[in-house]
């Protein structure tokens, strides 16, 4: 996991990951990581447990704040704020006669829903008394039909300045294909508003086919763009309080980091942050491991997540949802809020260290999705916590070490794990304390081997031909048994497993999107206007990141939404990698006609062959930036440590506690595997490795997890 030696850092940088229960802070600087803090998160005001990681952070390694460079954040604010409305009061503004876009809605009705015949549609994103209309009219080629009356948008605008509202969004009809009416309307708005209003356009934000998306993620930019601004420049400003004077950076949804600036102004790139910088760090361990196709395994304390990497580069989706429902960690389509922007593809479900067990009407055993986060968190904290929570079973179970849990900073108590499972779980269900913390661990695999099948199964992948890339804090304790679901042979647990997303922090590089709609068919397709468009759309992706096209640290991705003539869904294809110049040529539609019937037979199994069009282009500017070396290495007197010592562990295959080895990650370096079952403390987390699996540690210091059966 070694950074780039042609970009190496010689100053210090810090990642910072917000989860649902906890803040992990990695510190790493010119010769690798020094220090790993993990603190609880602070959901009234997340910057108090950031400085205190980072504090503790700089402390143990003994940096002064002014020797740090670089600072990367990973935070769930935005899609926080929609979930839980508590974004800014939003004015919409669309065409005449489609003021009501949004309080209709669009909704399908999944699940549970399809048999309540009382069912409720949800709520409109903003009321509907908040939603306006302006009088103009562009057809699909961006001709005006009805001129822009700019009497009905100053009479808009006086509206919205009475009502008091402070944040705008414009999406007109066709602005994709001519902003013009757009652009205008945003100008005269704002002469009526204060200099700090927020005013958004489709056009500025994502000028893609697809009104009623379109509309959505406009909105959700103004929903939360202005609680994004405000909390980006509490945490500077606390961070400089502290010493340190480096700008933030924010992790986007597609893999890349913004400027704060630019996180403010495009705010819905953020939503998918935290979850995308784990997929980055897993793909990191896999390449290190020889594995450039790897399933990205992430538990945590609220949450647990999945995703996808082949040949080394991660899956990535062009629209998700936030919110909504869905079956174990799929959204559907028509629930919740489409958001249109690239994303790396992740199925969610709500199974982490806190999670919450019950047992519901019917004497079933449900395991999530509520979750004791971390206040007050799980029984076994001492914080007041009175319900069973996954960590609950695995400290009955053995798998955790009271002492050493949150890499040394919190200790737990046991036995206010045993009585809550035994009162809530156990007396319910007739049955033994172990045996109902086992079926919680269970349950708990259950639901997250879903997540795994969502982003395999469901997308025509064999799960059988990938390794599992486990982290997060609670991730390794349940890797093994959530890949012998699926037969997988192999499971990579990268060092800092604990605090993993953090650690992919550090490896991502400055990057940006931007896309615009031009639907044309193969016969009417212009090279050189081809290459103008991708030029025009670098140009202005650079331009938000501040570089130069020309510069040798700026990359640039080309690529096309492509669709059979007369369909109505796209697939996106590559084009072209590199700086200035053309890109298409004489022989580029042949290739695209092929690299478009791949993918298509790839996705839905029948032929992709016959005339094609071309709907959107897409282009990634990525500017290259100097990185510190990830991970961390074993000590130079690791070779043959062997167990540290011993504790009861209960494993299902016994049906008994059984005295199980406790190794250091230290303790298992060296040439040959060391045979199941044992326990690796290893920090911020804890390695179960079962009966009838082996570990070992290799030359980058992962720790790799095999099947017994499968070893030669």
């Amino acid at each position: 996991m070694s950074a780039d030696p042609n970009h190496s850092s010689t100053g210090y940088a810090l990642g910072i990951d917000v989860g649902g229960t906890f803040t992990d802070v990695v510190l790493a600087g010119p010769t690798g990581q020094e220090s790993v803090a993990k603190t609880l998160s602070t959901h009234g005001d997340p910057t108090e447990g950031i400085v205190r990681g980072v504090q503790a952070a700089l402390a143990t390694a003994g940096v002064a704040p002014a020797a740090v460079d670089r600072v990367v954040h990973a935070t769930t604010l935005a899609t926080n704020a929609i979930l839980e409305q508590k974004g800014v009061r939003v004015a919409h503004i669309g065409t005449r006669g489609f003021r009501n876009l949004l309080p209709l809605g669009r909704y399908a009705r999944v699940e549970e829903d399809r048999f309540d015949t009382f069912f409720d549609p949800p709520l409109s994103p903003i009321p509907a008394s908040d939603c306006f209309d302006v009088l103009e009219r562009l057809n699909s080629a961006g001709e005006a039909i009805i001129p822009l009356d700019e009497s009905s948008v100053r009479a808009v605008a006086e509206k919205i300045r009475d009502r008091g509202i402070r944040s705008v969004s414009i999406a007109l009809l066709h602005s994709y294909v001519n902003p013009a009416h757009e652009l205008r309307t945003a100008e005269i708005v704002r002469e009526y508003l204060p200099a700090d209003a927020t005013v958004v356009t489709s056009a500025e934000v994502w000028p893609e086919l697809r009104e009623y998306e379109r509309t959505t993620t406009t909105l959700m930019s103004a929903y939360v763009g202005p609680v994004m601004v405000s909390y980006l420049r509490k945490l500077e400003q606390r961070l400089r309080d502290a010493g340190i004077e480096a700008r933030v950076q924010v992790m986007e949804s597609g893999g890349g980091v913004m400027s704060a600036d630019l996180a403010g102004r495009r705010a819905v790139a953020t939503i998918e942050s935290g979850p995308a910088a784990g997929v980055l760090a897993a793909r990191a361990a896999g390449l290190s491991a020889g594995h450039p196709d790897v399933i990205s395994f992430d538990m945590g304390g609220t949450t647990a997540k999945a995703s996808v990497v082949r040949n080394g580069a991660p899956a990535i989706t062009t629209e998700f949802h936030v919110g909504g429902k869905g079956s174990f960690g799929g959204r559907r389509a028509g629930t919740g809020v489409p958001i249109k922007t690239p994303a790396i593809d992740l199925a969610e479900v709500g199974a982490g260290g806190g999670s919450i067990a019950w047992v519901d009407h019917g004497q079933a055993l449900r395991v999530g999705p509520h979750s004791a986060g971390s206040e007050p968190g799980p029984a076994c904290y001492g914080r007041g916590g009175q319900d069973p929570t996954v960590t609950d079973a695995n400290l009955v179970l053995g798998y955790l070490d009271p002492i050493g849990f949150a890499g040394g900073t919190m200790g737990l108590e046991p036995e206010n794990s045993a009585d809550v499972i035994r009162e809530r779980v156990a007396e319910p269900l007739g049955v033994g304390l172990e045996a109902a913390a086992n079926a919680i661990h269970e349950i708990a695999n259950a639901t997250m081997a879903a997540a795994v099948r969502v982003v395999t199964v469901q997308r025509g992948l064999d799960p059988r031909n990938f390794a599992v890339v486990a982290f997060g804090g609670a991730g390794p304790m349940h890797a093994a048994r959530v890949a012998e679901e699926f037969d997988i042979s192999t499971v990579i647990i990268p060092p800092s497993c604990g605090v993993g997303s953090a650690v992919g922090l550090l490896g991502t590089d400055l990057s940006t999107d931007r896309v615009l709609t031009r639907l044309c068919h193969e016969n009417d397709i212009d090279g050189a206007s081809v290459d103008d468009t991708f030029t025009q759309l670098a140009e202005i992706a650079a331009g938000d990141l501040g570089v130069e096209l020309a510069a040798p640290s700026t990359q640039v991705e080309r690529s096309v939404d492509v669709r059979l003539a007369g369909q109505a869904h796209e697939l996106t294809v590559r084009i072209s990698d590199g700086g200035e110049g053309r890109h298409w040529d004489d022989t580029s539609l042949p290739a695209l006609r092929e690299r478009f019937a791949e993918k298509y037979k790839e996705a839905y199994g029948i032929d992709g062959s016959g005339p094609i069009e071309l709907v959107s282009y897409r282009v990634r500017v990525t500017h290259v930036v100097p990185k510190v070396p990830l991970g961390r290495r074993a000590t130079s007197d690791a070779q043959g440590q062997g167990p540290a010592r011993k504790r009861r562990v209960w494993f299902r295959e016994f049906g008994e506690y059984r005295e199980t080895p406790v190794y250091e990650r230290e303790g298992i370096v060296g040439a040959a595997p060391v045979p199941g079952p044992l326990v690796i403390a290893d920090g911020e987390s804890t390695i179960v490795v079962p009966p009838a699996w082996n570990a070992l540690v290799d030359s980058e210091f992962n720790v790799i997890l095999s099947r017994a059966s499968e070893e030669k």
